[in-house]
């Protein structure tokens, strides 16, 4: 547990031993008034000391509270068994965020052998380990699932991926917890082959108070920053559109937490969830994504499109400004619609 600093006062010396505890005064003679004092030693006076004292913000090592959420919401806090194939595939976030790997706008490739493709096109050579680009080999990797040579689309929904499992797990630890663990990108270690919940893991777990003001520090600006920054640097992705995402998994993230605890009975959990997502949409990087209504249920509108539409078979999202993907025919008034 994080220790914090406590005003403690310690007097320089002691007082004497007394029926109840406290320094008396002495009473005055009969009639008249205390004897002038002579003088003395001064009394004693007071340290202000900050002692460190231990606060019990309520997470367990294993963060065990989050397992019967399953899927997005859980996170583990020891490494989950990699296959042969990739025996150190994780590493760090901060790695992931690191602008220096080159520019990868290059036509996406299909991998599924657990290494980067070849050269020249912005990422490792063949064989070097997924860790050495994570952050690539997911675009590319969701560019194949999707089907589409749109690397900028991949990115755009590989980037929204990754913030809803973060969103997931930091809401989920504050409303059932009232705590956070301290998502340190420097100890929070991606698997970009890996699926939910096999893909992040902490290696250490450091509480934090579960309000709005912390969650966001510990998902927007140590994660969601970074990682914008580095999908509009290295995919051209607009930034607008990217904070469109963040606002669109957070709005996801309470969405089902909401869902969750209602099915369960947990009505403060519930409370809690909706309560979260609205003051983090106050935050000025998502304030102006869209239009959030957060009772009786959650609902968003975000004011961006993520570019799903662009793959082949497609349509556009619940929340989309769009609706119906761009450059479609509009139906006449009367039109059936299929």
């Amino acid at each position: 547990m994080p220790s914090q600093g406590l005003p403690v006062v310690v007097p320089e010396h002691s007082l004497g031993p007394t029926a109840d505890g406290v320094r008396r005064r002495r009473r005055p003679p009969q009639g008249g008034r205390l004897p002038t004092p002579t003088p003395g030693p001064a009394p004693p006076r007071a340290l202000i000391l900050l002692l460190p004292v231990d606060l019990d913000l309520g997470l367990d090592p294993g963060l065990s509270a989050l397992r019967p959420l399953g899927g997005f919401s859980v996170l583990r806090t020891s490494r989950p068994p990699s296959p042969p194939r990739r025996p150190a595939a994780a590493a760090p976030l901060a790695h992931a965020y690191a602008l220096g790997h080159g520019n990868a706008l290059a036509p996406a490739h299909a991998l599924g052998d657990g290494t980067a493709a070849g050269p020249g096109d912005g990422v490792p050579e063949a064989g070097v380990p997924v860790e050495a680009d994570p952050l690539d080999f997911r675009v590319r990797k969701v560019a194949a699932a999707l089907g589409t040579a749109e690397t900028r689309v991949a990115a755009s929904v590989a980037h929204q991926g990754l913030a809803a499992r973060l969103w997931s797990v930091t809401l989920a630890c504050a409303a059932l917890y009232g705590a956070v663990p301290g998502l340190d990108p420097r100890l929070l270690c991606w698997d970009s082959d890996a699926t939910a919940p096999d893909d992040l893991w902490l290696t250490e777990v450091h509480p934090l108070p579960g309000d709005a003001a912390t969650v966001a520090d510990v998902v927007l600006t140590a994660h969601l920053a970074p990682l914008t920054a580095a999908v509009r640097t290295r995919y051209g992705v607009a930034a607008g559109l990217l904070w469109g995402n963040a606002a669109s998994a957070l709005a996801g993230a309470g969405r089902e937490l909401d869902r969750w605890a209602r099915r369960h009975g947990r009505t403060d959990t519930a409370t809690r969830a909706r309560s979260l997502t609205a003051d983090l949409f106050a935050h000025p990087l998502l304030a102006a994504t869209g239009a959030l209504a957060a009772a009786p249920d959650i609902s968003f509108r975000r004011r961006s499109c993520c570019l799903y539409y662009r793959v082949p078979g497609a349509g556009v999202c619940g929340d989309c400004c769009f609706s119906r993907p761009p450059g479609l025919p509009r139906s006449s008034p009367g039109a059936r619609s299929g």
